[in-house]
């Protein structure tokens, strides 16, 4: 809950002593209290998301407090507004009550029943804020085209901001990383974010289908087109017809058929197998390689015309490794969804787990990191597993970065994940972590962190 140093509350009264002394004991409780003569003048103070609550004079000159209440309730129903009423009078007191009011004070009151009610408010006000917050990234999610891209570091900004530039252009494109990084899930988003997000999205592992087959499967046949061939089929290519093809590990195409892609691209047109007649194709291929094609060209193993076709727009996946601050981030979020899809709680994170996650070198990179998390939820609470247990048998010092280096990226990786979990609130990042507000600013400046991109925002 918020501290009350966090905590702003509006005074609304057109008694100077009442302000002042109300004022005086919101402040000895914590509280930062903002005291006003008029209702108009609390209407221009009052921002959309105001944090704090609302303390009001029934009976002023101009605007009353009943009819603040009725406009604040209008602009934000959440917002907690306490009224303060004169002595008996009762009925006024149920009618705020009626139209919304959060409380009421009847003059004259204690200053331990002003401080109580306006901590159950602002508690209150917290958790419609909280549930705003996570309301408005939920539906920001759902809203977003293609699968959801995790990452906070600028290596995976940077991607994101080149997907959503790439997807409004056609252009076949490339993407290379090692394998796990996960290619398939930037080439579905890659399709959902463009204008072909309505159409098919088909994909085709190169190295998994048998090379007697692959040419039928992306080209298609006709009934007779050889010995087996008891019918027509749609290949891969027309089946895709107004969408996208995604053809995984390329590398593993075999040259011959290579030739008879890169006339697909060129051409844009397709033959199935025993025909004659080319079929038209409205297509965007997006491939994906795990090894260097260019090297593979100049040895022989990969078509360098082909090569140089599908190298237009190359995209660049990077590794777990190179983004270890992310790594707690996305173990979390696998972790909820495993947990959601198996109706069981994701057990917390405690600083000997992120510690496990942020030193192992994960070779198997998002794949194998979203494989733990999943053993976490399924085993981890049921059996009493350790995390570092789960990891099969890694190697969790393998890492050839210094012990300093280790030890700032731990650090500014616990910073991020307490930003993350209480919605850049510093107060209660300090009482997390238990640093002093200055030592927290003074390591927020150090890694280039910003409390206020943690607030509001959605995860990239």
């Amino acid at each position: 809950m918020h501290e009350p140093a966090d905590t702003p509350v509006l005074i609304v009264d057109d008694e100077e002593h009442l302000r002042i002394t109300a004022s005086q004991t919101l402040e000895l409780a914590g509280y930062r209290p903002e005291a006003l003569s008029s209702a108009e003048a609390a209407l221009d103070a009052l921002s959309p998301d105001y944090p704090g609550v609302l303390i009001t004079d029934i009976r002023m000159p101009g605007m009353d407090g009943m009819t603040l209440l009725r406009e604040v309730r209008r602009r934000d129903p959440d917002l907690p507004v306490i009224l303060i009423t004169g002595h008996g009078d009762i009925s006024t007191a149920v009618e705020a009550m009626r139209e919304g009011a959060w409380d009421f004070l009847e003059k004259p009151f204690a200053g331990e029943q002003l401080t109580d009610v306006v901590r159950r408010a602002t508690e209150k006000r917290q958790l419609s804020l909280e549930n705003r917050h996570l309301k408005a990234e939920l539906d920001a999610q759902r809203a977003a085209p293609g699968p959801r891209i995790v990452g906070r570091t600028p290596a995976m900004q940077h991607l994101s901001a080149m997907l959503q530039r790439i997807s409004q252009v056609e252009a076949d494109v490339l993407l290379f990383g090692e394998t796990g990084v996960g290619k398939d899930l930037v080439a579905r988003s890659l399709h959902e974010r463009s204008s072909r997000s309505g159409q098919p999205f088909v994909a085709i592992n190169c190295g998994a289908v048998p090379e007697s087959i692959i040419e039928s499967e992306l080209f298609g046949h006709e009934k007779g087109a050889f010995t087996g061939a008891v019918e027509r089929r749609i290949g891969k290519f027309e089946h895709a017809n107004g969408g996208s093809v995604f053809l995984d590990e390329i590398e593993s195409m075999p040259l011959a058929l290579q030739v008879k892609l890169l006339r697909v691209l060129q051409e844009r047109t397709v033959e199935r197998l025993g025909a004659n007649e080319p079929i038209p194709l409205d297509i965007r291929v997006i491939a994906a390689t795990k090894t260097d094609l260019k090297a593979a060209a100049e040895q022989g193993t990969f078509r360098e015309d082909l090569y140089y076709r599908l190298n237009v727009v190359t995209l660049p996946i990077p590794p777990l490794r190179e983004r270890r601050e992310d790594i707690p981030l996305l173990f979390q979020h696998f972790a909820v969804v495993a947990a959601n899809r198996s109706g069981l709680e994701a057990p917390p994170l405690n600083a000997a787990d992120v510690s496990v996650l942020m030193s192992h070198d994960w070779p198997g990179n998002v794949r194998e990191l979203r494989n733990l998390a999943e053993r976490f939820v399924l085993l981890g609470a049921a059996y009493d597993y350790r995390l570092d247990q789960l990891l099969e048998g890694a190697d969790t010092g393998t890492n050839d970065m210094a012990l300093p280096q280790q030890v700032e990226l731990f650090e500014k990786s616990l910073i991020s994940q307490s930003l993350a979990n209480h919605h850049g609130r510093i107060t209660h990042v300090c009482e997390h972590l238990g640093l002093p507000r200055k030592t927290l600013y003074d390591k927020l400046r150090k890694y280039g962190l910003r409390a206020e991109d943690y607030r509001h925002n959605r995860e990239p």
